[in-house]
């Protein structure tokens, strides 16, 4: 077994069961990219500033980038007897270098490498997730556009409550996700910080240039105290929460598509490639995608859980308990990647049945917000045409009709301000399309949420 980078200070060999226990390179191997891209800016300044002979950091380079290239082409595979990615890629270069490969760590320790490199792995994942829900905005902004007059009920309480367009619905959920996006960003400029050069906890006496460090791995600022460069998980933290928001967000629209393709509403048919069957009931087509998003929901805000209770007592700087941070953060990355790069598709492919959201939206008295509205534009005050509405609706469920069927002579028993123009008042196309105000469902107005989307993607 390879000696460890730490063994001088130790009289005997640490018990197998811990080297077990202590190991990290089985999750943390995924950042070798990130560790060789910090290591080669790190090299770098220790050649320019003379902290290592010039050639000497060349060299180290030189080796750091035959290493990259020898994973990446599956000719070096990660030792799991490594205590993490960072000792593996050192005593590797070692291994190849000998005593050259020995002063790359000169002026660092892990405590800073770590938390430099799952910033770098971070940052890039952002990325990948931003670039998902942008593709799933455009699919819901198709949706949309090929659905301006498809009329539905809306709810509140799960009760039918008045028109609205399928255009308009969906677009809310375009909205919860630009907000996301919007969390996504904030992150990443709180992330976008170097703690390089914070070392163990106090900095170093070498003379080194952290800026120049900064600048050569694209960061916007230089963590400006050493204790809270090697200690500080906020960011971890804070894209737990934005992906939980986000998931929150899917299984919102998970719990509605689960809902839509029931036969009890039948808005929505899923494309067979995004179903499945039962083992026994040949009728059955299941939504498994959005009930498994709506589970894995769970996973994702455990994984923030985690990640809180974690940091919520841990003194400064640096603390074991701290390295339980990546499996919790890439738990909840590759969730989230996974769930949107499969839900993508399936809204993608599904099928709207706009007349059974219609005949859904013909039931129900939901145009009898309308109906109130028809009686306080002819001047009645609208308490007393709430009223009024209400007992006709009371009088449509007596009678088993609809306030669109109900006779005129019924609706003048209750007052005489109604007139034959009341039907085109109440009927659920006026409904929809005459609710013009900013936000609303008229087609005229959910194509500037439309135009504010597309503007927002692509600014």
């Amino acid at each position: 077994m390879a000696a460890k980078m730490w063994a001088g200070r130790f009289s005997k060999e640490v018990d197998e069961r811990v080297n077990d226990f202590n190991s990290s390179i089985s999750f943390d191997a995924r950042m070798y990219r990130n560790d060789i891209e910090g290591s080669v800016a790190h090299a770098t300044m220790l050649g320019e500033c003379g902290i290592i002979d010039l050639e000497e950091s060349k060299t180290i380079i030189r080796g750091l980038k035959e290493i990259l290239v020898d994973i990446d082409e599956g000719r070096l595979q990660f030792d799991p007897n490594a205590e993490d990615i960072h000792m593996f890629v050192e005593a590797e270069l070692t291994n190849r270098l000998g005593a050259t490969g020995k002063r790359l760590h000169t002026a660092r320790s892990r405590n800073d490498q770590v938390a430099l490199d799952i910033r770098l792995y971070l940052r890039n994942e952002i990325e990948e997730i931003k670039a998902l829900v942008k593709k799933l905005i455009e699919v819901i902004v198709t949706l949309a556009e090929k659905n301006l007059k498809t009329v539905m009920p809306g709810y509140t309480h799960l009760q039918r409550a008045q028109p609205i367009t399928f255009a308009h619905h969906v677009m809310a959920y375009a909205q919860m996700l630009l907000r996301d996006i919007g969390r996504l960003d904030d992150t990443y400029k709180r992330m976008n910080v170097l703690p390089l050069g914070s070392c163990a906890l106090a900095g170093t006496t070498y003379p080194i240039n952290r800026e120049r460090v900064k600048e050569l791995l694209g960061f916007d600022e230089v963590m400006l105290n050493s204790l809270d460069g090697v200690s500080d998980r906020d960011f971890c933290i804070e894209l737990a929460s934005a992906i939980s928001i986000l998931m929150m967000h899917l299984s919102r629209f998970s719990e509605e598509i689960v809902l839509w393709c029931s036969w009890e509403f039948k808005f929505i048919e899923l494309d067979d490639a995004y179903a499945t069957g039962s083992s026994i009931m040949p009728q059955k087509k299941n939504p498994d995608i959005t009930e498994l998003v709506r589970g894995k929901t769970g996973r994702v805000y455990g994984d923030l859980n985690t990640l809180l209770t974690m940091m919520k007592g841990l003194s400064l700087a640096y603390n074991k308990d701290m390295q339980e941070d990546k499996e919790a953060i890439f738990d909840a990355v590759d969730t989230v990647k996974l769930c949107l790069s499969t839900f993508i598709p399936m809204l993608e492919t599904m099928r709207v049945l706009p007349e059974n959201m219609r005949s859904a939206a013909a039931k129900g008295f939901i145009n009898a917000t309308d109906c109130a509205d028809y009686l306080v534009k002819k001047g009645l005050p609208f308490r007393d045409a709430y009223k009024i509405t209400g007992t006709l609706v009371a009088k449509c469920i007596e009678m088993g009709v609809t306030l669109e069927t109900l006779p005129l002579d019924e609706y003048k028993k209750l007052s005489e301000i109604f007139e034959e123009d009341v039907y085109d008042a109440i009927s659920l196309d006026t409904c929809v399309m005459q609710r013009k105000s900013q936000g609303g469902p008229a087609p005229e107005a959910v194509m500037e949420q439309i135009s504010y989307v597309k503007e927002k993607l692509n600014g």
